[in-house]
């Protein structure tokens, strides 16, 4: 597709063999040291490996990353970055799963969202770091992040950025409407209702069934669904006190029609941003980069405002994407892919990323007052920087995701999906996601309750 910049999120791409004890790595006989390939893995060697140069293959669609990549070589002339869009989100890991199990194609490093990463890590195809020193790195992200790259006592990644939420809106559209800014979900369904009775070909947003946006809201909501314990797991929406306020709402904006039958991140979808028929988007703060060059022909007609609360003058916030850069166990150079690592996500390619609207995980640049006062020209000037921000500090502690996420959110329009097409409940189709989670968990020798 000619936009699709980034998807953050599965939204119901089948996964090839996504076993979470059963992934296995398929690489050199060097590669069962990990985060090593037998060889020294402290800052000399690592420094050694940029003197020498060499190739590494980066899989990744973050488009900011691609001025990373010049950067680097720029600075490094003797190593050479391939960078591969191989699909986004789900698609990626698919691909990347097939060559792991081929023994043949897997790249050097990948990009792997926070809630796919644990996937990778249980089945030993990541690389634990702790071997660079990453362990040391733990002041240098911001909390979420941070927790989200150790798994098990190693270290399988560098956070590249976060996603803490917030609410963008096409400004033009509600001016034109006269539709408030909404501070509560009770705002924003009065808002939809309002903006679709006015226009019955404008919605307030999207949604076909987003696992990423469902579990994100109900975060934010104070839900607690999963519970992860090593290999222990337990799996309940069905009591969930954060799960039935969020379905509560959004069970009335999907019986009422009041949200596009646009699924995310194709034409069509661009296309309703650009035009303003679908007037909001509820998403982390990474998006910004994606509007500007997925979403051009709208710039200055957007704007960022705080996430709605499920209760009136509450602070709550949650996380929707994000993702870490990955050395993979098959990698052959893996000191070299730290190295890259190292700048994209702690060095100068931080600052490289955040001109281009990323938003960062490390937190000298979230608390840096360059960084908060940033103006974007996309947002007509507004410091969104400083809404994001806020937002970061709210989010509420105590999110698992289940260490199979890829496999569950893969099956979520196959289960809470039908609530968009047919008289299924929301409420229902959890029920069959939570099913449907436990008895994939068992098989694959999980202890789930």
């Amino acid at each position: 597709m000619t936009n699709k910049v980034v998807r953050r999120w599965a939204q119901g791409v089948a996964v090839v063999a996504a076993a979470a004890l059963g992934l296995t790595a398929c690489g050199s006989s060097g590669d069962s040291d990990s985060g090593s390939g037998g060889k020294a893995s402290d800052a000399k060697a690592v420094q050694a490996a940029l003197t020498k140069g060499g190739s590494i293959t980066v899989w990744a669609w973050e488009p900011t990353l691609k001025q990373v990549v010049t950067d680097f070589q720029a600075k490094y002339p003797k190593v050479h970055v391939k960078m591969v869009n191989a699909g986004t989100g789900n698609d990626q890991y698919t691909a990347l799963q097939n060559a792991v199990q081929a023994g043949k194609g897997v790249p050097d490093v990948a990009q792997i969202e926070y809630f796919a990463l644990s996937q990778f890590a249980f089945g030993k195809s990541v690389a634990d770091l702790s071997s660079f020193g990453a362990k040391s790195l733990s002041k240098t992200y911001s909390p979420g992040p941070w927790n989200s790259v150790n798994i098990n006592g190693g270290v399988y990644g560098l956070p590249m950025d976060s996603g803490p939420m917030a609410l963008f809106y096409n400004k033009k559209v509600f001016d034109k409407y006269k539709i408030p800014v909404p501070t509560t979900w009770d705002e924003y369904l009065a808002d939809a209702r309002k903006l679709h009775k006015a226009d019955p070909k404008m919605y307030i947003t999207s949604d076909t069934g987003d696992a990423g946006m469902a579990t994100s809201l109900i975060w934010q909501a104070g839900g607690k669904p999963y519970k992860v314990d090593g290999t222990k797991v337990s799996v309940d929406f069905n009591k969930d006190p954060g799960t039935a306020t969020y379905t509560k709402v959004w069970q009335q904006l999907v019986s009422e029609h009041l949200v596009s039958p646009v699924s995310g991140w194709t034409d069509q979808w661009y296309k309703g941003l650009a035009d303003g028929s679908i007037a909001t988007l509820t998403t982390g703060a990474w998006m910004p980069a994606n509007f500007t060059s997925g979403v051009a022909a709208a710039s200055g007609d957007w704007r960022v405002a705080p996430l709605p609360q499920w209760q009136a003058g509450a602070h709550a916030s949650a996380e929707n994407g994000g993702s870490s850069l990955a050395v993979m166990q098959a990698s052959k150079n893996k000191e070299l892919a730290y190295a890259f690592l190292q700048y994209a996500n702690q060095g100068a390619g931080v600052q490289a990323r955040l001109k281009n609207g990323a938003f960062p995980a490390t937190t000298a640049d979230l608390n840096s007052p360059a960084f908060l006062n940033t103006a974007f020209p996309y947002f007509g000037g507004q410091k969104a920087n400083q809404i994001f921000s806020e937002s970061a500090k709210n989010v509420l502690p105590g999110w698992s995701y289940l260490p199979y996420q890829v496999y569950a959110n893969s099956i979520f329009n196959d289960t809470v999906g039908k609530a968009y097409v047919s008289a299924t409940p929301l409420t229902g189709g959890l029920k069959s996601w939570q099913e449907a989670s436990v008895k994939y968990g068992k098989q694959q020798g999980f202890s789930v309750g």
